[in-house]
């Protein structure tokens, strides 16, 4: 770990440093590599610094075509470091480092200058294991057919590689200058990058193979990048926290704030995170689905034609819908999903258990099979051309969501003897806080009724994190450090959590005066 003591260390915040060596002499005759890692021992503060063998091999050459004057890229896993690129100091060679934030659906990839921090470009795409099973369960399974694990790994990297190449192109490089690689993902995904058997993490007692993998050499992955690479993987604390919590951590600064505040990250799970500088406590709950919009029929991820927001006048009953670039409306997503919930409740349209209540609005409703059903956007306004409808089963399981994810921030906040009040921040990740709105999400009962100005929108903090770390290696000692500070809450054995469950299943709650602000339709 640097040693940030001695006044002899560069303040330097990169993982570049530009080295100019005494030349080897009778008086000082220490071997060309040893005197390189010494001189980058010292500036760097790695007093750990390691190189492979393969540079032993081409760094007495390029100490002398360059009049030992070279520009090394280094990076570390907070216990060991590395030599991942050196150059001649004249030559205009770029030093990228990668971050990667590996999603279940899709994943995202930003280019980073490791000489000046700069972010270059950036890229999305739909993560090809999609094509086995959309969801984590089903690619667990396939992992342990035979050479289905092999399978997954190769349709990622082949993937990754072409989106690389397409990247660095873009920006006039060479997929080769990436010397750098921060990835962060949850415990599965990150097992099925590596080539590692998750099977274990499904069956009791849910051992991953590892936590803390460390630097992967990239070639050993098939990376198409510099052969001398290293890849960092966020740790995980378990087989339901992965390290995309840890690379959140470190983009929000939690770790580094005095007073308690909340993250919450909803993907698969709502994956929840609260503490200070002094200490942190998370938990996951399965509260995720419903409120990516996956349940419904008409649900889908944010994008293109897909409603993120929702507007019901109280009085007229007019219905308003706001969709993603203003196409025809073509589905809903989790916000638009939250906010039409709110909406129907604040009209009379949903009663306090989250039931439909038609005879208020007969012609808003459609029976099928027994089932009632609100139309939302009708065919002649649709991007479908068909109604867009949502049934009560999915307004259940909507409920079902907030009331988990409600409990899941209560229980751990009491967790800790402090009330809701005591929170100086909310933070809120993912596509899901890009889009939420905290007044449908407190009118429903999902989060807690705080000040509106605490929530605050992270975006993608699994990226964030990946990019804060490539630009400052001081975030890898503070991964380090929030790690070993964690305590993990299991729920599933929480009886508290389980009574406080059937409390939540109500709009907004049983026990109104939890949501003072929100106005209770008569």
């Amino acid at each position: 770990m640097p040693d940030t003591s001695t006044g002899s260390q560069s303040t330097s915040p990169r993982w570049v440093y530009t080295v100019h060596l005494d030349q080897p002499s009778f008086e000082d005759n220490t071997a060309d590599v040893d005197r390189l890692l010494r001189e980058l021992r010292r500036r760097s503060g790695w007093h750990n610094l390691t190189c492979d063998l393969e540079w032993m091999n081409e760094l007495p050459s390029m100490l002398r075509d360059s009049g030992f004057a070279l520009r090394c890229t280094l990076f570390s896993d907070g216990v060991s470091a590395v030599l991942t690129g050196a150059a001649p100091a004249g030559e205009d060679r770029p030093a990228l480092g990668l971050a990667v934030d590996l999603g279940t659906t899709r994943y995202v990839l930003q280019l980073i200058d490791l000489a000046s921090g700069q972010a270059l470009g950036k890229m999305d795409r739909a993560n090809p294991q999609g094509e086995i099973g959309p969801d984590i369960l089903t690619r667990i399974h396939h992992a342990a057919r035979s050479e289905g694990l092999e399978q997954l790994q190769d349709m990622l990297i082949r993937d990754m590689n072409q989106a690389v190449e397409e990247l660095c192109a873009e920006q006039g490089v060479s997929s080769q200058a990436v010397h750098n690689v921060a990835l962060a993902g949850n415990t599965a995904m990150t097992h099925l990058f590596l080539g590692l058997d998750p099977r274990w993490m499904i069956r009791e007692p849910y051992i991953p193979v590892v936590n803390d993998p460390g630097l992967v050499r990239a070639q050993a992955l098939g990376l198409a990048i510099h052969p001398r690479a290293r890849v960092y993987c966020f740790p995980n604390i378990g087989s339901y926290f992965g390290g995309d919590l840890l690379a959140g951590i470190v983009f929000s600064g939690l770790d580094v704030r005095d007073e308690p505040t909340l993250l919450v990250d909803v993907g698969t799970n709502a994956e929840v995170i609260l503490g200070n500088k002094d200490w942190l406590i998370a938990c996951a709950g399965a509260a995720g689905p419903a409120l990516e919009g996956g349940v419904s029929k008409i649900g889908a991820q944010a994008g293109p034609g897909i409603i993120d927001s929702v507007q019901i006048d109280p009085e007229s009953l007019d219905i308003e819908v706001h969709s993603i670039e203003e196409l025809p409306p073509a589905g809903i997503c989790g916000s638009g999903i939250i906010d039409l919930a709110a909406q129907m409740f604040m009209a009379g349209l949903l009663d306090f258990r989250g039931k439909m209540v038609p005879e208020r609005a007969p012609e808003l409703f459609v029976q099928e099979d027994g089932i009632w059903n609100f139309r939302l956007v009708p065919a002649r306004e649709s991007g479908t051309g068909a109604d867009l409808l949502i049934g009560q089963p999915e307004i259940d399981s909507l409920v079902r969501s907030k009331a988990a994810m409600f409990t899941i921030l209560e229980t751990l906040v009491g967790s800790v003897g402090i009330g809701f009040e005591e929170i100086g921040a909310f933070f809120v990740a993912g596509t899901f806080g890009n889009f939420i709105k905290p007044d449908s999400a407190i009118g429903i009962g999902m989060l807690p009724d705080l000040p509106r100005g605490l929530f605050q929108s992270l975006g993608n903090s699994s990226l964030g994190g990946g990019v804060r770390l490539l630009q400052d290696p001081e975030a890898i000692s503070r991964v380090k450090k929030a790690r070993e500070r964690i305590t993990y809450l299991e729920l599933n054995v929480n009886q508290a959590f389980m009574n406080q469950f059937s409390a939540a299943k109500f709009l907004p709650h049983t026990e109104r005066s939890k949501f003072p602000s929100v106005r209770i339709p008569s």
